[in-house]
């Protein structure tokens, strides 16, 4: 081991004083780029040199078995191997697996790999059927729902507040989903990742003798990304620590952005409140961007209420401004980053040394095809390309089946029709997830057969079939020192040379998802997170439309205001015009939530629609899906049928003026739909 003092010696100011601070409660708020790995594990051997911390009394606590690992290699280079580095799932199984004999008898339940076979029992069980992206969005709301210690029978409660939705099912549909879910597993003797959390914080509250016996193993504890810790897991730590106060919690509030998972800001924020007299210490020193990128970093919260979090300050020599750049529509945005990182790559930046970050992976598709054109290698992360998601290769199957046996048609209807067998409908899903991200994918490929009939009007499903495989050919290129395209949520704690964080306007930066206040802050530290990646270059863009020759009426996001330079053209851009775009309630004009734009008011305003006519409009829908073989939801959304009992259309114009009402609906279901209104007269 090191002398103790050599273990300070390279550390700046501000890290030296948190590798001092050997006893708690100690609060280091690191900003991006600052240091933080090195500064607690140099605390963590600086304790065990001087002999303060004896080594497997001590508990270091991260999200990642890469980050745990890390950590690890680290603490044995400077002499503290003996010290524990693991993820919460890692030290809470160990408890489990250990004790679960002397407290339960017999051996450890299985652990489940996936939900999704138990869920898709749960739901079969309530008569109900789910794709993948519903089981995927129903697992997601089971761990945030037990990561927030809310049980089934409090779920329809809390989910209102909490503003969750899954695809079209209501709070009190997901309950009974999760209670099932769980009299599944408990039938078949299986545990979840959650339920690891879970059993061990039980056998702690519940045996003080046990809890004796770990607490007299742990006597130190240092937590990671402590932004990101959940309620569960802080009620764990909290069982773990016993009243002591010997714990360093390690966070940065800016970084802020799995509250939709579970975890809570307030948790990091209210520290010093549950830990009285703890010591904070800030880190400032930006090692990671130049000052430019830094500067633009700090300006993210220029005009934010939010006070937490600290002002970077650049550590590196000054480099190039920052590039802020709109476009007439995404293909020039694309081929323009395609072409600026073959400029760089020339220039001597290799490819793996550069990103392109997104809100969304349906955004990735046209900066695949881009990269594709350029002869630019790629690799996906956290993502699965565009044409390898599976319900693009389904969709693309079906077409090719179709243009085998084509008859002459309607392209775009041809393939909306096809797309109706997989549940696909003309109108976005109100929820975000799994469910939402598929629909974003076949909307590609529905967009992608409009564009071309528009400049070819004789295109047929062969030509949309060519037109899909040259796109596919080209998405090919090899993943070897490629650049990454990835969202902002997994690129966090990564960085590269060179970020081009994409598609920044209204309605994708912030989501259109986050109609609340505390909502777009998580989206403006979503915004900060994508910023702090680079380290020299820099270049933030928008489209003004989606396609060449569109309306191009997109706003660049509201980040910008304050990062712009001064007679940017994009200054122009006034809050007033983005205030119009804002949907109300028809009865009390307040915001509308997203799941309620469709219908124009709020949910909880009073109903200004024919509830006869809607109750006859549902037994309608069940009849058609039934006999059709597929989820209600996709015949009509219940929001749909409340609009259409609003407005009671008296003819097809009046009925395609109804939100959530396309083409291809007037086809298949106007004539009956027309039909129930006349007689509701």
């Amino acid at each position: 081991m090191p002398p103790a003092d050599d273990l300070l010696s390279g550390l700046d100011p501000e890290q030296r004083e948190v590798a001092l601070a050997l006893r708690g409660p100690v609060s280091v708020i690191a900003g991006a780029g600052t240091g933080k790995t090195r500064a607690i594990t140099h605390r963590m051997a600086y304790g065990v040199a001087t002999g303060v911390y004896k080594p497997t009394e001590v508990l270091a606590v991260t999200f990642t078995t890469k980050a745990a690992n890390e950590m690890r290699v680290r603490l044995r280079d400077l002499g503290a191997a003996g010290v524990q580095a693991r993820t919460f799932h890692s030290a809470a199984l160990r408890q489990a697996r250990f004790f679960w004999p002397h407290v339960y008898g017999g051996d450890f339940p299985e652990i489940t790999q996936s939900k999704f076979p138990l869920v898709a029992e749960a739901m079969r069980r309530l008569g109900k059927r789910a794709d993948t992206p519903l089981l995927r969005d129903l697992s997601s709301e089971i761990e945030w729902a037990k990561v927030s210690n809310i049980a089934p029978t409090a779920y329809a409660a809390a989910a209102g507040p909490a503003r969750r939705e899954v695809a079209d099912l209501s709070a009190g549909d997901v309950a009974n989903v999760l209670a099932s879910y769980e009299e599944v597993k408990r039938e078949r003797g299986r545990i979840d990742m959650e339920d690891i959390l879970l059993v061990t914080a039980a056998i702690l509250a519940d045996d003080e003798r046990i809890a004796a016996r770990v607490r007299q193993q742990y006597r130190w504890f240092v937590v990671d990304e402590f932004q990101d810790v959940n309620p569960l897991q802080s009620t764990l730590l909290e069982l773990w620590l016993g009243g002591r106060d010997d714990i360093c919690v390690v966070g940065d509030p800016r970084q802020t952005i799995y509250s939709f998972a579970g975890a809570s800001p307030q948790i990091l924020a209210s520290f010093g409140r549950r830990h009285e007299g703890a010591q904070r210490i800030e880190l400032v020193r930006n090692y990671r961007s130049t000052p430019q990128i830094v500067a633009a970093a700090n300006a993210v919260f220029a005009r934010s209420n939010a006070t937490e979090g600290v002002r970077l300050v650049s550590q590196q020599e000054p480099g190039d401004p920052v590039t802020y750049v709109g476009f007439p529509d995404e293909l020039a945005e694309a081929n323009a980053v395609a072409n600026e990182i073959a400029l760089l790559h020339r220039r001597g930046v290799s490819y793996r040394e550069m990103a392109i970050l997104y809100r969304i992976n349906a955004q990735s598709e046209a900066f695949e095809e881009a990269l594709g054109e350029h002869g630019i290698p790629y690799s996906m992360r956290g993502a699965t390309g565009f044409f390898n998601r599976p319900e693009v290769r389904q969709a693309v199957t079906l077409l090719r089946g179709s243009a085998r046996g084509e008859t002459a048609g309607n392209l775009v209807d041809d393939v909306r029709a096809i797309f109706s067998a997989m549940g696909h409908t003309d109108e976005p899903p109100t929820a975000a997830g799994a469910v939402r991200d598929r629909w974003e994918s076949l909307h590609a490929i529905v967009t992608m057969a409009t564009d071309l009939a528009e400049s070819n009007p004789g295109a047929d499903m062969t030509a949309l079939v060519a037109d899909l495989d040259r796109r596919i050919d080209q998405a090919h290129a090899p993943a070897v020192d490629g650049v990454t395209l990835a969202t902002l949520h997994s690129a966090k704690g990564l960085e590269w040379d060179a970020v081009f964080c994409v598609g920044m306007h209204e309605g994708m930066m912030p989501s259109i998802h986050a109609d609340t206040p505390v909502l777009v802050e998580e989206e403006r530290r979503l915004f900060y997170v994508g910023v702090t990646r680079a380290r020299h270059d820099l270049m933030i863009s928008w489209a003004a439309a989606r396609k060449p020759g569109g309306r191009g009426n997109r706003q660049p996001t509201r980040f910008l205001d304050p990062l712009l330079p001064a007679g940017h053209q994009a200054r122009q851009v006034s809050s007033q015009a983005r205030q119009r775009k804002v949907a109300k309630c028809r009865v009390c004009n307040q915001v509308l939530a997203v799941a309620d734009r469709k219908l124009g008011r709020c949910s909880t305003c009073p109903a200004t629609y024919d509830e006869e006519l809607f109750e006859t409009l549902r037994t309608w829908r069940k009849e058609q899906a039934t006999e059709q073989g597929k989820p209600a939801y996709v015949i009509f959304t219940d929001a749909t049928l409340q609009a259409i009992a609003e407005a009671k259309p008296a003819d097809e114009a009046a009925l395609e003026r109804v939100p959530g009402i396309g083409p291809s609906k007037i086809e298949q279901y106007a004539e009956s739909v027309l039909e129930l209104v006349s007689k509701s007269r």
